[in-house]
């Protein structure tokens, strides 16, 4: 304990000595320090063998030890004391055979050493380093005293960084390159994967070592230069010894970008580890390319490299776009932009593959085209082209690109949803490939694909802006629809389509569509069969069969067809489903479906109906979303909702838009135009089927139904006068424009509108015009007549009024005119 004052006293005495008689017995005096420094390394070099004095009076000596250094250091130069000091440290034994308590200590030793006076001359520095990382190595590996471990070794680099200046910081490097560089990168590994602690003061304690071990990482790697490079990787004796250093040092750089790595508000910090991470793999690539293709062509490597270059790209930290604009100067000018860099890295390697590109195909297409979605133009440009190059190579494996198309689309509808992409980037990605495939003998699919992969992303784009609206509205739905059916129809992607049924009916019934939600779900259940298959669990569903789940489903249905008032549909359904528990004898079942039926029967002769008013509406102009741009549609009115009132409510749809004042069809000027242009007119439904409409005694209440359900026709009467118009009989010269408009499907349907397929204009005449006028008159009075007789009606008043305005005409001139 006393060894420090021991030595002050020895050294006093000495000086005095030396004072007195000149220096005399300089040499003696020098080789009695030797010999004693010697036993003090045969002392320590002592294994205590259960011996706890020893081990206890070698702790008590390496407590004190460094304090000694400034009092050899008056007698000795610098080099001389650091040689001493590194013998005596050299010569403790292997952590592998002492107490703990003496690897503390030993450790401690260590660190006052390093933060010692004697530590911070270079020349001494040198000499002293191999032998603090040989005892800071052995403990690393041991994965014991890691906070000592994390402090020694910050203290180390804070004195290269002091001294970067200095030619012998170089050397230092490269002691500590080849000394340590394995075992942190190793020891980061072992500490970020371990589960953190519970209670907060060790967690703080966990994330400080953490941090303290990436810091110095990050130093190191930072100082490297290109023969530190050069020298690491000419290290490895065997190829495997190098495949096992990427694949760490690759896995520690994931992990440095993981978002928790840093507090948020670190931004520079996070700068500095990516400008350090990018520097190290362009040497890095370099080995990757020399050492791991052609025969040697190891995927798991090629695999972790392709994994980091997309994540690195991907880090919300760089993405420039999110800064202000001083904020993105001071990076650019600083660092660049690193995701381009690293994008142009990522290409470089691509094209090196050559044929082992087929083994990333169709893995990479999701990751890139991740990547393609950043809103850099320099890095999409970089990186689209990659696409083409997958589609050349999987052509000539498979003599198709099915599963780089599969996997396009069911990237881009992930990753669209999450907000990525935008309308350049849809522009670009058809022009870049479209351009790159001129050539190619496959062009003709090529361009198929894109055209495909295309017309999704402007679905998916438009779909995306529809939901940032706030109120479910026509717009959100007939974008889903547009949706649905594009996955249905044109890319037969099952899954999509099912996830899309659903988001549909989600939004009906918000809106309170109950109709549009049951014949939504019908699409699910119609691809169900009634069978024992089992099902797994998707969405909300459970695990469970498809005669389970196409159960459910028809109970569903049925119950929103009542609650939508659409009841003969709801009876339909449990005809079918009554079937299916009839042939199981599942009695208790069909009972309560018979009597759900018969309660529909019920409701639909004592309740009350509405018949909805349509409507025509066309959307023109180029500012209208595609699923609608230049399209008309016809369109089932909410209750008691007249012209005006749906009129307004398109227009608070589409607040930018303009109303048309006319109902003739607008030119090529409107088409085209840079804006968005409505043109809303009433239409009166045709019926499909006439039967009933036209059976005598079939209560009104059953007739409405057919009326306004199941109608794909529609029509709108627009009257005219040829000639001159007669004033006295102006019926003579009236002549009416018939457009009859046809729909996609059939409205009720899984939307409230649907698009007019086709329409037909014909003129009739004023004998024709007359002629159906009467028909229409004679076919009211019939049915007025009809529910007098049945009772259905209580008060004649509505029959007299048109009977009078038959027989006595007050307007018009009555059925005179027609007879003239």
């Amino acid at each position: 304990k006393a060894q420090e004052y021991i030595f002050k006293y020895i050294v006093q005495s000495r000086r005095l000595f030396s004072l007195a008689t000149g220096g005399q017995n300089e040499e003696e005096f020098r080789c009695c320090i030797q010999e004693l420094l010697m036993s003090v390394r045969f002392f320590l070099s002592q294994e205590s063998k259960g011996s706890g004095a020893l081990s206890q009076s070698q702790a008590v000596f390496l407590s004190s030890f460094p304090a000694v250094y400034s009092e050899l250091l008056k007698l000795f130069d610098v080099r001389e004391v650091a040689n001493l000091v590194q013998d005596t440290l050299g010569s403790l034994p292997t952590i592998l055979h002492v107490d703990d308590s003496l690897q503390a200590i030993k450790l401690q030793c260590i660190g006052k050493t390093v933060e010692s006076q004697l530590y911070t001359n270079p020349d001494s520095r040198y000499i002293l380093l191999p032998v603090v990382l040989h005892h800071l190595h052995i403990h690393l590996q041991e994965q014991k005293d890691l906070i000592m471990c994390a402090r020694i070794l910050s203290n180390v680099f804070c004195l290269i960084k002091k001294n970067s200046s200095e030619k012998s910081v170089l050397e230092e490097i490269d002691v500590i390159v080849a000394s340590l560089l394995d075992i942190l990168l190793r020891t980061i590994l072992e500490i970020t994967s371990r589960p953190q602690p519970s209670s907060s003061a060790m967690r703080f304690q966990f994330q400080d070592v953490t941090g303290e071990f990436v810091a110095c990482l990050l130093s190191l790697l930072r100082q490297m230069t290109d023969r530190h490079y050069q020298q690491l990787l000419d290290s490895f004796n065997t190829k495997e010894e190098l495949r096992d250093f990427l694949l760490q040092i690759f896995t520690v750089f994931r992990i440095l970008i993981r978002p928790e790595m840093f507090p948020k508000d670190w931004t520079v910090m996070r700068l500095v580890a990516n400008n350090v991470i990018i520097t190290t793999v362009l040497y890095l690539s370099d080995a990757l390319r020399k050492n791991f293709l052609n025969e040697n062509f190891d995927y798991k490597i090629w695999d972790s490299y392709f994994y980091l270059a997309v994540i690195f790209i991907n880090q919300l930290c760089l993405q420039l776009e999110m800064f202000t604009p001083s904020k993105k100067k001071k990076v650019l000018e600083k660092y660049g932009d690193m995701r381009v860099t690293m994008g142009c890295e990522i290409f470089s390697m691509w094209q090196n593959l050559g044929e082992h590109k087929l083994h990333f195909i169709p893995a990479l297409i999701g990751p890139f085209l991740e990547v393609t979605l950043i809103p850099q133009p320099d890095l999409r440009n970089v990186m689209i082209p990659i696409f083409h190059d997958m589609m050349d190579w999987e052509q000539r494996r498979s003599g198709n690109f099915k599963q780089v198309e599969a996997k396009l689309i069911d990237k881009l509808d992930s990753l669209m949803s999450e907000g990525k992409g935008d309308e350049t980037y849809r522009e670009l990605f058809n022009s870049i490939l479209l351009k790159k495939i001129e050539r190619e003998t496959w062009r003709e699919s090529g361009v198929s694909l894109i055209a495909t992969v295309t017309r999704l992303m402007e679905r998916l784009l438009d779909y995306r802006d529809c939901m940032k609206m706030g109120e479910v509205d026509g717009k959100k739905i007939g974008c889903t629809v547009s949706l649905l059916n594009f996955y249905k129809t044109e890319l037969n992607k099952e899954e999509m389509y099912i996830r899309y049924i659903h988001k549909l009916y989600d939004l009906h019934l918000k809106a309170q569509n109950f109709t549009e939600a049951a014949y939504t779900l019908l699409l699910y259940d119609e691809l169900l069969e009634w069978s024992d298959r089992p099902l797994r669990e998707f969405l909300t569903y459970p695990m469970q069969t498809e005669w389970q789940r196409k159960e459910h489903l028809h109970l569903t249905i049925i119950q929103n067809f009542d609650r939508g008032k659409c009841w003969e549909n709801g009876i339909i359904l449990c005809r079918k489903i009554a079937e299916q528990y009839e042939s199981y004898y599942d009695y208790r079942n069909l009972s309560k479906m018979r009597m759900m039926e018969a309660s529909l029967y019920d409701k639909i002769m004592d309740q009350q109906r509405l018949e909805p008013e349509f409507f025509r509406v066309g959307f023109y102009g180029k500012k209208f979303p595609f699923f609608l741009r230049n399209k008309e549609f016809v369109c089932r009115g909410h209750d008691y909702e007249r012209l005006e009132a749906f009129q307004q409510r398109m227009l608070n749809e589409f607040p930018h838009a303009i109303a048309m004042q006319h109902a003739n069809q607008p030119d090529e000027t409107i088409f085209q135009a840079e804006a968005q242009y409505l043109q809303i007119y009433a239409v009166t439904p045709i019926p499909e089927s006439q039967e009933v409409l036209q059976r005598e005694g079939v209560p009104d209440n059953i007739k409405s139904f057919y009326k306004v359900n199941h109608i794909w026709k529609f029509r709108y009467d627009r009257p005219f006068h040829k000639g001159t118009k007669d004033k006295e009989n102006e019926f003579k010269s009236l002549w009416v424009e018939r457009t009859s408009l046809y729909l996609v499907q059939s409205l009720p349907g899984i939307s409230r509108w649907f698009e007019v397929e086709k329409r037909e204009v014909v003129e009739m005449s004023p004998l024709e015009n007359a002629i159906e006028v009467l028909e229409n008159k004679n076919q009211q009075l019939k049915t007025l007549i009809s529910q007098c007789q049945t009772r259905q009606m209580q008060n004649i008043n509505p029959l007299t009024m048109c009977l009078n305005g038959v027989i006595d005409a007050a307007v018009n001139g009555g059925v005179s005119r027609y007879q003239e």
